[in-house]
């Protein structure tokens, strides 16, 4: 995500953002984990245990942000949620970072910038080897977690980069990307979006029913943030592993928004044995913060089209700033995180569910007391103090998202 809320589109995908119009599931009848800690305590013990455990999130927009302005992550940057000192800080040991390819690239230039991305990020290893390692796998993460190397999984953020052709995906598999947001802002040739109100494909494409089980074949996990409600059951129909929701949280917090999970979407994707990566944004966490997301796009889309001008240009820009200035973002806090977990494992078990932050992807929306990634901690305080156990918050911060893809390598092993 990219812009004043951190919504990152192309000019026509923005537009399409405002579209989603189904309905949420039903308030879960699990009752909250047991009797909750004292804050304070739980604010000490996680700072040990933030350092103690494996953190893994599985979506941060580094790569693309850095592209936009080149900055040092070695050190502590002066923007972005995300460098080398406040990762240390915050216990964060694995960053998948997103390559993250617009939809407007459809068409022309898609591979290439993923190429181009996928070599930034070789390049953070190659460049700061004692501080960052490429991970192509759970061992790897484990080793450079026990050496105290930060690890850099790779995911890509829509399949246009594979334009129609298996050898890519392959090629990009070969290359450490270990999932794949199918689609992203718009349709493309694998699979329809949740952002777009015409759906190309009714879910799928014929071709993107071949992506999933050449990555299931080749261990590359299949993450359904993004996809259209008609192509996630697709996906549970025909994949053979687990598969992800590398970024995305509750539609029952956010009604009517097609982008996050419905509850019985989250119910058959923890019966696939797959997780939940709750995204941090505020737009993915409150209604108030999605309604008035939902309203800034509406009226800069508005603006943008009686004046004929690109979401581009300066002037369109300046609109959305005064936008803002005039309509402050009612931003989330850690209790609406929380709310988010509790929710996925009311529904479907502590087992599955995880981080998915959107760091450095959703611009200036994120929560109060989870402003960037040194302040893990907080919320595995907040988790501590809501009663989860120092057990089930490991598995919260990265266990559950490692057993999925230890399953998803099981399964390209038996395919050999």
């Amino acid at each position: 995500m990219r812009g004043a809320m951190g919504r990152r589109t192309s000019a026509v995908a923005t537009g399409a953002l405002l579209l989603a119009e189904l309905a949420c599931g039903p308030r879960p009848a699990a009752e909250p984990p047991a009797a909750a800690a004292s804050e304070e305590s739980a604010a000490a013990r996680a700072a040990a245990l933030a350092h103690e455990t494996l953190i893994v999130d599985t979506h941060v927009d580094v790569p693309y942000r850095l592209r936009e302005e080149m900055e040092d992550i070695s050190e502590r940057t002066a923007k972005g949620d995300f460098d080398y000192p406040r990762a240390v800080a915050g216990g964060l040991d694995a960053a998948f970072l997103s390559i993250y390819v617009p939809s407007a690239l459809e068409d022309d230039g898609a591979f290439e910038l993923a190429e181009e991305l996928i070599d930034m990020v070789e390049g953070f290893a190659s460049r700061w080897p004692d501080k960052f390692a490429v991970a192509r796998s759970v061992a790897d993460v484990r080793g450079n977690f026990e050496r105290g190397v930060i690890s850099l999984p790779m995911g890509m953020e829509n399949g246009a980069p594979i334009e129609g052709d298996l050898e890519k995906l392959r090629h990009f598999a070969a290359r450490g990307i270990r999932y794949v947001t199918l689609t992203h802002a718009e349709n493309n040739h694998i699979s329809d979006s949740s952002y777009a109100r015409e759906k190309t494909w009714s879910g799928l494409s014929p071709f993107g029913r071949e992506v999933v089980a050449e990555m299931n074949r080749l261990g590359v996990m299949i993450d359904v943030s993004h996809v259209s409600d008609d192509a996630f059951f697709q996906i549970l129909e025909l994949t053979r592993a687990p598969v992800i929701a590398s970024h995305s949280s509750c539609r029952h917090f956010t009604p009517g928004w097609e982008r996050n999970l419905s509850d019985e979407m989250i119910v058959a994707l923890a019966g696939n044995g797959g997780v939940v990566q709750v995204n941090f944004g505020s737009a993915f966490l409150t209604r108030e913060a999605n309604e008035q997301s939902l309203a800034y796009y509406a009226a800069v889309g508005a603006y943008a089209d009686e004046h004929g001008l690109s979401w581009e240009d300066p002037a369109v820009k300046q609109f959305g700033e005064a936008w803002w200035e005039a309509n402050p973002l009612e931003y989330a806090d850690l209790a609406d995180v929380v709310a988010h977990v509790d929710h996925v494992v009311g529904l479907a078990g502590v087992d599955h569910v995880g981080f998915g932050s959107d760091f450095d992807g959703v611009g200036d929306s994120l929560p109060a007391g989870l402003k960037d990634v040194s302040q893990y901690p907080n919320l595995l305080a907040a988790l501590l103090a809501a009663g989860y156990s120092e057990e089930d918050v490991a598995k919260i911060a990265g266990g559950n998202v490692l057993r999925v893809w230890a399953a998803v390598e099981r399964v390209a092993g038996a395919d050999v």
